[in-house]
């Protein structure tokens, strides 16, 4: 497995640069290339690009297990082609923060959310977690599946808002907002449980469930969901195709008057 340097870069929106040596190989997540020094060759792979995946069945497997995770059904390869080294660099899809996973420190596995993968060293092997639990699978936020990273390299992973990490004690337990949730050792203990009062269900506003953890394990937590961000978007966003000119009295009479965008908007 390729040993890389690293450096992660900004504050909410992060990015990380990856420094291969001579033959040195990274495999990013497709689309979440943002640069790269020239002398690094660019190879689309069927899977997780690992060399654990051999002949055709095994990157149809890995291809496989990619797909069901969420994930696209190729990543690509970056190769330093080059004889000194060279850079490339991993940009994170929304704000947040990006974490360097080293899974050797870790006992050579990692669970995570299903889109929480960006990139890694060559040789880490990206796989699928079944929640043994029925109720984990249908109310866990993340469903069945969830993505597992195997291996002996770093791995980067991406979290919404601000992370924190816990050590958990054997025993001690910890309640967690289902989407908040980023990833856990493979020993944490991980169920969902009830809310408990049919009152605070349904009007605190933290849905019916949340997941419990237990230890001994490192639990990894996230101050933004991409579905929360995504859902308060979605909530202010214009609702009939984005025909409303905030902010501009022009835009007012053009979407229909101004005296109709101040009273009724775009209903007609």
């Amino acid at each position: 497995m390729d040993v890389v340097d690293f450096e992660i870069k900004g504050s909410e929106m992060q990015f990380v640069e990856v420094e291969l040596d001579p033959g040195e190989a990274a495999v990013g997540e497709a689309g979440s290339m943002m640069f790269m020094d020239a002398g690094i060759g660019m190879d689309t792979v069927f899977g997780d690009g690992s060399q654990a995946q051999g002949g055709i069945f095994g990157k149809l497997l890995g291809a496989g297990k990619r797909l069901i995770t969420g994930e696209s059904l190729f990543t690509t390869v970056y190769t330093n082609q080059g004889s000194t080294k060279l850079r490339v660099g991993f940009a994170a899809p929304y704000p947040g923060k990006i974490l360097p996973m080293d899974l050797k420190q870790l006992g050579g596995m990692l669970i995570c959310q299903k889109d929480a993968f960006l990139c890694a060293a060559k040789g880490v092997s990206l796989g699928i977690h079944f929640q043994q639990k029925i109720s984990t699978g249908f109310f866990g936020g993340e469903g069945f599946i969830m993505q597992k990273l195997e291996g002996d390299g770093l791995a980067f992973v991406h979290a919404g808002g601000t992370v924190v990490r816990r050590e958990l004690k054997p025993g001690q337990t910890l309640f967690v907002d289902t989407g908040c949730l980023v990833a856990l050792t493979p020993n944490v203990n991980f169920e969902v449980q009830y809310v408990g009062k049919i009152k605070t269900a349904l009007f605190g506003g933290e849905g019916l469930f949340f997941a419990k953890v237990a230890g001994p394990g490192t639990v990894w937590l996230q101050s933004l969901p991409f579905s929360r961000l995504a859902s308060r978007v979605f909530a202010a966003a214009p609702q009939r195709g984005g025909s409303r000119e905030e902010g501009s009295a022009l835009g007012g009479f053009g979407a229909g008057g101004l005296l109709g965008g101040i009273l009724g908007g775009d209903d007609e």
